[in-house]
């Protein structure tokens, strides 16, 4: 019997009228007698309550459970966990803090720069960089309630802020039994206002040695966690291949195609497996790497204008395609483009031998993909990788402010 798809609507387009309403998309599921929910890499994907909502409705939430959920989505607790098993974390403070005041002192104690970082969430939302008091101040308060707004808690922690570092993050897999493993590292070092915008795998910088150590480090993170289902690690390594941990997300990544791509792995498959209570059928020792994977990420954004979000309707649209190249998008000819969501609406990846191959196959697929209507990140991203410091792989995270800002 062929595979249906029904669509049932869940509101209007504002999500917290839609995709944020928890009593809409649980309605739905129960119309159409699902038997369980994946909820993708936004909105509710890292929702405690709604995972519970979903068991108390014996619907099979496509994640980690509960407890495992609210163990990683407490970032400060995570950091702690981490420290107390010997996994690197970055000097700063060990629980939430009460005010400005106590972030100045702090401050002063490990020394500036400093970030401040939502306890709550991810995505770059609640990320505030200070040089001086003053700044704390100011990015004290705008951290506070962006993460208010963005995660319906205020709370936000500090660190020590790793200048010109890579963002490294090791993708694990772990099933309902204690198994886990990992599917090697990711490169996410192309970011604008800490959001990532170009990843690959493996990364440039990581040697096999370092691979196993990072993870490693995150294999016994899960495990103190009693983590299953999917997850991210991500770390920050300096200069000296030193690496530290910043936190760990609860849910699949927007990346994770370049991951699958290197490994052969159906990592979504692997979620819906383990959420049916299936062991998990890899051992460490059976994963290999092959080849080299770049994904960009596609937004309707003005990169000249400050990655102003751009919306519309998408007039021509062609997308790259080819042995080895990969667009994952919903969008389409005549598309309407929302102000109401992520500005993302596609990713294209491709898959070569190495890395050389990999950026001259990313330059012909973002010369021959057509997104008319509405700006777009491809100038940019074409501008990247011509870039003689990407190509050589001599990247960090403050790469885009280096050599494309105005």
């Amino acid at each position: 019997m062929p595979y249906e798809t029904e669509t049932v609507c869940i509101g209007p387009a504002p999500a917290n009228k839609s995709y944020l309403d928890m009593s809409r998309i649980i309605s739905a599921a129960e119309v159409t007698d699902v038997e369980a929910i994946h909820p993708g890499y936004g909105f509710l994907s890292e929702n405690v309550h709604f995972a519970e909502v979903c068991e108390s409705c014996n619907i099979a939430f496509i994640g980690p459970r509960p407890e495992a959920a609210r163990a990683v989505g407490n970032k400060v607790k995570t950091r702690e966990v981490a420290k107390s098993i010997g996994v690197p974390v970055i000097p700063g403070s060990e629980s939430s803090l009460k005010d400005e005041n106590e972030a100045i002192k702090l401050a002063h104690q490990i020394g500036y720069p400093v970030i401040l970082k939502a306890s709550f969430g991810g995505g770059g939302h609640g990320m505030r960089i200070a040089h001086n008091d003053i700044s704390i101040v100011n990015s004290f308060l705008a951290a506070q309630s962006e993460a208010k707004n963005v995660f319906k808690d205020g709370a936000v922690y500090l660190e020590k802020f790793i200048e010109e570092p890579r963002h490294i993050e090791i993708q694990i897999v772990a099933d309902n039994y204690g198994s886990v493993i990992h599917l090697g590292e990711r490169e996410c070092s192309i970011q604008r206002r800490h959001q990532k915008i170009v990843e690959e795998a493996p990364s440039p910088a990581v040697s096999p040695d370092l691979r196993k150590k990072m993870g490693q480090a995150a294999i016994a993170l899960a495990g103190a966690l009693n983590y299953n289902n999917v997850g991210t690690v991500e770390f920050l390594l300096d200069k000296n291949n030193n690496f530290y941990f910043i936190e760990m997300n609860g849910r699949i990544q927007v990346e994770h195609p370049i991951t699958e791509m290197v490994t052969g792995v159906d990592i979504v498959k692997k979620q819906i497996k383990i959420a049916a209570g299936m062991k998990l059928d890899l051992k460490q020792e059976n994963i290999t790497f092959n080849g080299h994977s770049i994904e960009c990420r596609i937004n309707a954004e003005d990169p000249m204008d400050d990655f102003r979000p751009s919306s519309g309707t998408i007039g021509r649209y062609y997308p790259a395609g080819g042995l080895g190249v990969r667009f994952d998008s919903h969008i389409y000819q005549g598309y309407q483009v929302s102000p109401y969501y992520d500005s993302l609406i596609g990713k294209l990846i491709v898959h070569r031998n190495s890395r050389d191959e990999a950026i001259k196959a990313m330059q012909r697929a973002l010369a021959e993909c057509i997104i008319d209507g509405i700006k777009t990140t491809i100038p940019l991203h074409k501008a990247i990788f011509k870039h003689t410091k990407f190509i050589d792989g001599q990247i960090d995270t403050n790469f885009l402010n280096r050599y494309f800002s105005k």
